[in-house]
């Protein structure tokens, strides 16, 4: 047997996989609700970190599908140092949204894995300390809580 394709590796599948899932959620209309389901789809693709920082720090995004991939962006930082500077400033940009306070919480939420950047850390901070939101002064509060955890177990990345 003459194969002329070579086999498809783990990282291509999930690059095609990742291709295939943001193709489908540009498609959509706006407030569709599988836009939010296609972010979970996503979880754990390391194809598709770039395009959830797009989304969460874009703010004509669907707030469902930020909420969902400030949660991604959360369990799953990415390695890739600039990526991840990126990564915690998208995530600054959605907590500094006035309107938006679900967004918000999961922001602050979600910026533990982030505070090796200096404004990552003094933006947690303050709002930890004198948010007006009471829910986005506790998920900052926890988020102060889980960075110093990853730090203690060198899980905190770079």
């Amino acid at each position: 047997m003459n194969d002329t394709h070579p086999p498809t590796t783990a990282a291509a599948a999930a690059a095609e996989d990742a291709e295939r899932l943001i193709a489908e959620y540009r498609a959509l209309p706006p407030g569709s609700d599988r836009k939010r389901e296609i972010i979970t789809e996503l979880d754990a693709n390391a194809q598709a970190l770039p395009f959830l920082v797009s989304v969460v720090a874009d703010a004509e995004e669907y707030d469902l599908a930020r909420v969902e991939s400030a949660t991604v962006l959360r369990v799953w930082p990415p390695d890739d140092p600039d990526l991840r500077r990126r990564a915690g400033r998208a995530l600054l940009t959605a907590l500094r949204e006035p309107e938006e306070d679900l967004v918000r919480q999961y922001a602050a939420m979600s910026l533990a894995p982030y505070t090796s950047d200096p404004l990552v850390a003094m933006a947690l901070d303050s709002t930890a300390r004198a948010d007006q939101d009471p829910l986005v002064r506790d998920s900052a509060r926890f988020s102060i809580k889980e960075a110093h955890r990853l730090q203690e177990t060198g899980a905190g990345g770079p």
